[in-house]
């Protein structure tokens, strides 16, 4: 029985053979193209990796060549032409907005900063801390209730710099003549969990300024 087995199995063995065969030659072009895409897509990720790597290498030589420049409105000028992609444009606008304050150039800063507010590619705390400083620069230009509604909307919960939109609040409700809607917004900072040392002492510094009082609790955080 042996002989008719063996030969059983190897008729069984040569016809799994052929079949293999026609399969690799009907579909093997499949398994060549999937080699060829998983190879392809390999070699395309490392392209994009070395093009971001050279992208973010070229704009940090860039911002480091305009930072070098020593005359002011030059160096924010130089700054101005840097150009960034992304979340990167965010940080180089704030940037620029820096150098065109310490130039002097508050108009020009507060054009940088609202381009940056408005930046959907932007994150959400960078668009919300160039609205922020926008509005700081123009205390002395705009409006203070205008001011004060749009700071209100930077003081929401959750916002990444509420408690210093708060703090800007309260300069706002000063300049309106409503000194007791600033006294409420300090010592709602003061009393907030998330404020600090610093903030907290110039709002108890303001509340005294202004002829309010701290209560026992403040006075020893104090």
């Amino acid at each position: 029985m042996s002989n008719p087995d063996s030969f059983i199995n190897e008729v069984t063995e040569e016809v799994r053979r052929d079949q293999l065969y026609q399969y690799l030659r009907r579909y093997g072009w499949v398994a060549l193209v999937v080699v060829l895409l998983l190879v392809g897509g390999a070699a395309y990720n490392e392209w994009r990796k070395a093009q971001s790597a050279n992208a973010a290498q070229a704009l940090g030589d860039g911002i480091l060549d305009a930072l070098a420049t020593e005359d002011e409105a030059a160096r924010a000028a130089a700054m101005a032409a840097v150009t960034a992609q992304g979340p990167a444009a965010a940080v180089a606008g704030l940037l620029t907005a820096a150098e065109q304050e310490r130039a002097g150039d508050v108009v020009g800063a507060v054009a940088t900063l609202d381009q940056v507010a408005q930046d959907v590619a932007a994150g959400a705390i960078y668009r919300e801390l160039a609205s922020l400083k926008s509005l700081m620069l123009q205390a002395d230009t705009m409006d203070p209730a205008a001011r004060r509604d749009a700071l209100a909307v930077l003081a929401t919960p959750g916002a990444a710099f509420r408690l210093l939109a708060l703090e800007q609040i309260a300069f706002a409700d000063i300049e309106a003549g409503n000194t007791e809607a600033a006294l409420v917004g300090l010592r709602a900072i003061i009393e907030d969990a998330e404020v600090t040392p610093s903030l907290q002492d110039r709002a108890q510094s303001l509340i005294i300024a202004l002829g309010g009082t701290l209560d026992a609790e403040e006075a020893v955080s104090e």
